[in-house]
């Protein structure tokens, strides 16, 4: 989203620069390649070090930002203490978790998200991305006076319908009648790929011409849990493990469904506006803001149910071929007038704006 943001945001208006407290990364060089300057100050991920809150402190003082957006835990930490020190009146955080679940984040983030609740108060806004994230983190103790939600946007000029490709299809070498379900998402556990591949079997055992195709970081055939979880499940010929794609906006307008099995954490799951933004059928289980996004355009399941999961596939894929394109059609409209990246865009420089 951060990307997003910084891509539409006017730059005769704001003058922008980004820090990154590790390196510059993948996402750095995109934005570079926008003509921001991106600075990366080299911290190890999980290693906190007060050298590095000095190195920000610094460069913070030289640069004398209007404004300092923060975006995720430890930058909300770490710049809220360094802004101080460097006198940056106007401090916003950016918050993109929904939940805080012991058995999926590292005791670290929960221990940073906790410590940003008690120092909350010396924000100057607290930006969440989700309804379900803003209830969430007021629990924590977080200042509600400070927070408000935008949801994330959506480039709805790249992410558009696209039903005449096969593309897809002829890279997996499957006919045209095939039935495609896709999922992006790293492999982590809040993505909660064992009940998605729990739920293919049972798809599959329905719908012999359905495949699945999955992508994201760690979603490779080397990732031996996760072919093993397909293997037990004797679906190998059903299930497609592209790994990371830069390719997701070819991609998803070629699914007939977009599935999102996630169990925690999410706060406000940008696939799924992706997907519908292409007028692709969503089944998506309720956390974060999931149901929110969708509303009345896909289906909604319970976490971890597997069957629950795969009957609502079933249902969508089984609506007759005009009734899932009217479905789509609700989806993108519902995106262009709730989640268009431009809207999004607009609310975020209302805000900095109004601090200015």
């Amino acid at each position: 989203m951060l990307y997003r943001l910084l891509s539409k945001i006017d730059r005769n208006k704001f003058e922008v620069s980004v820090i990154s407290l590790t390196d510059v990364g993948p996402v750095g060089e995109k934005i570079k390649e926008l003509d921001i300057p991106v600075i990366g100050l080299g911290m190890k991920r999980g290693v906190p070090n007060p050298i590095f809150l000095l190195k920000l402190a610094s460069i913070l003082k030289k640069e004398k930002p209007d404004v300092l957006q923060t975006w995720m835990y430890h930058a909300n930490l770490l710049g809220l203490l360094a802004g101080r020190l460097a006198g940056v009146k106007n401090i916003i955080w950016g918050i993109h978790h929904s939940n805080l679940d012991p058995k999926i984040e590292k005791r670290q983030t929960i221990a940073v998200a906790k410590w940003c609740g008690v120092l909350s108060r010396f924000s100057s806004k607290i930006i969440c991305c989700s309804h379900a994230s803003l209830q969430c983190h007021e629990q924590l103790g977080y200042s509600r006076d400070k927070m408000m939600v935008i949801p994330n946007g959506f480039d709805i000029g790249l992410f558009q319908p696209n039903r005449h490709s096969k593309s897809l299809l002829k890279e997996l070498f499957l006919a045209d009648d095939c039935l495609l379900v896709g999922h992006a998402a790293r492999w982590h556990g809040q993505k909660d790929h064992p009940t998605l591949i729990k739920a293919a079997r049972m798809v599959v055992d329905k719908l012999p011409n359905v495949h699945f195709v999955l992508c994201g970081d760690g979603v490779t055939h080397e990732n031996e849990t996760l072919s093993a979880l397909i293997r037990q499940e004797g679906i190998e010929k059903h299930v497609h493990l592209l790994g990371r794609r830069n390719d997701i906006h070819t991609l998803m307008p070629q699914f007939d469904v977009y599935v999102s099995s996630s169990k925690a954490g999410e706060a406000f799951p940008i696939v799924l506006g992706e997907a519908m933004a292409c007028e692709v059928p969503c089944v998506t289980t309720d956390v974060g803001d999931s149901a929110y996004i969708v509303g009345d355009t896909g289906f909604v399941v319970p976490p971890e149910h597997p069957q629950v999961l795969a009957d609502a596939i079933v249902r969508c894929l089984s609506l007759p071929t005009e009734e899932r394109k009217q479905l789509g059609k609700k989806a993108r409209q519902r995106v262009e007038e709730h989640f268009a990246l431009d809207l999004v865009v607009e609310k975020y420089e209302n805000v900095y704006q109004s601090l200015l």
